[in-house]
């Protein structure tokens, strides 16, 4: 049974585990990120994988390999992680300090979002002659598309949903500025006028039926159903599993997102609608969907 240790970095938390090839979960670690300085972040990384090996009754010899997911921007053939919003790590050697760290010569980098959705991929069963798409929405919203056995990344920057406008409030804005989970908080802390309120108690005040929060949920789903519906009618897919806390967390708004969906949709669209789920990985997808990569590359 070939073992490799995935890794999805974080701007608040750093996972490692321990994944065989079959994408079976043996061990798993967490340690808080210090985004603070770049070498106390990549000093966090190295604690992260000491950890789970500590932690495991596995050596080094026994590792076929690391797998990387970083947010943002990467260079995957010279293993460099370009540009991030939420870490110090512009232009940051990642796959080089690995290999010197712990002498390993296979690692694989990728953005996390990428990652996640390989492991999705492999989870639903998804068809090398199939388009699958993963979305994911928590802190951001993104999304990862696999064509034909092969993710598709245009230039280099594909994927990024959050940034489609969407008309809310009358207005165009980003879907991530009006349907993230602090675009949540921050809209519903307005219409509320309040000042302190988490996004989970959002979410538990329309599930516990408090008729001002109806407005709000409403009109956050059907943000998301608009950026879906991009998706819709540009892929096509024939898959789509969503991930992210905000979701995964409140399982409830795949329901009302497919309601305002199929709104949108023409007929030939709505196949889709029983092909969308929520991730039966959670949030171990990003460390599931790394160590895979060490095994297989698309």
């Amino acid at each position: 049974m070939k073992k490799a240790i995935g890794i999805d970095i974080g701007g608040t938390k750093i996972a490692a585990a321990i994944i065989t090839e079959s994408g079976e979960l043996l061990k798993r670690t967490e340690v808080k990120s210090d985004p603070s300085d770049r070498e106390k972040m990549f000093a966090q990384v190295v604690e992260a994988v000491e950890q789970v090996l500590e932690k495991s009754s596995f050596s080094w010899a026994e590792i076929e390999g690391i797998g990387v997911g970083v947010p943002g921007k990467v260079d995957r053939e010279n293993g460099i992680a370009v540009f991030q919003n939420n870490l110090p790590w512009e232009q940051f050697p990642v796959v080089a300090r690995l290999q010197e760290q712990f002498g390993t010569e296979q690692i694989t980098i990728d953005n996390d979002v990428y990652m996640a959705a390989f492991a999705e991929w492999k989870a639903a069963q998804g068809k090398s002659d199939e388009t699958f798409v993963y979305v994911t929405i928590s802190t951001g919203i993104s999304c990862s598309i696999i064509h034909n056995g092969s993710f598709f990344r245009g230039a280099g920057f594909a994927g990024e949903l959050g940034l489609i406008p969407v008309l809310s409030k009358g207005a165009n804005k980003r879907l991530e500025k009006v349907a993230a989970g602090p675009a949540i908080q921050q809209f519903a802390a307005k219409e509320l006028q309040v000042e302190h309120l988490a996004t989970k108690d959002v979410f538990a005040g329309y599930t516990n039926g408090l008729p001002k929060y109806q407005p709000i949920i409403n009109e956050v789903t059907d943000n998301l159903a608009q950026g879906i519906y991009a998706i819709s009618c540009l892929l096509d897919p024939n898959k789509l599993v969503f991930g992210g806390s905000v979701i995964v967390n409140n399982p409830f708004l795949l329901e009302l997102i497919k309601e305002k969906l199929k709104i949108y949709q023409i007929p030939e669209q709505q196949h889709i609608l029983d092909q969308m789920s929520i991730s039966t990985l959670k949030q171990n997808n990003g460390v599931v969907g790394a160590g895979l990569r060490v095994f297989e590359s698309i």
